[in-house]
């Protein structure tokens, strides 16, 4: 296994700033129930099928419930030629330390 880059959610923070590009591979459940706002909703599971939507011209936040999933998510896009970065800590860190989040259905 390739070394997979990675982020704390504090480095995440200050990133968000610059709008970048965030993929949520959790379940559908997970994410209604509460995400980051402006996330990119993609199920692991749909990952490959759906390659063809992630941007290959900037660089790729990937982030699940704690990094597990995310982490696979990172492997694969970087296997693919997609600049891919791995959120240490996840959604349920985030929201443990108190950052905003949004629920419910995304708006389209």
């Amino acid at each position: 296994m390739s070394e997979i880059p990675e982020i704390d959610l504090d480095e995440l923070e200050q990133r968000i700033t610059g709008n970048p590009v965030i993929i949520d591979v959790r379940e559908e459940d997970e994410f209604l129930e509460a995400r980051l706002d402006g996330v990119v909703h993609m199920p692991l599971s749909t990952v490959p099928e759906r390659l063809s939507e992630i941007p290959t011209d900037e660089a790729v936040l990937v982030i699940c419930a704690l990094g597990g999933r995310s982490a696979r998510a990172v492997e694969f896009m970087r296997a693919n030629g997609i600049d891919a970065t791995n959120v240490a800590g996840g959604t349920l860190g985030w929201i443990e330390s108190g950052r905003p989040v949004v629920s419910g259905p995304a708006s389209a």
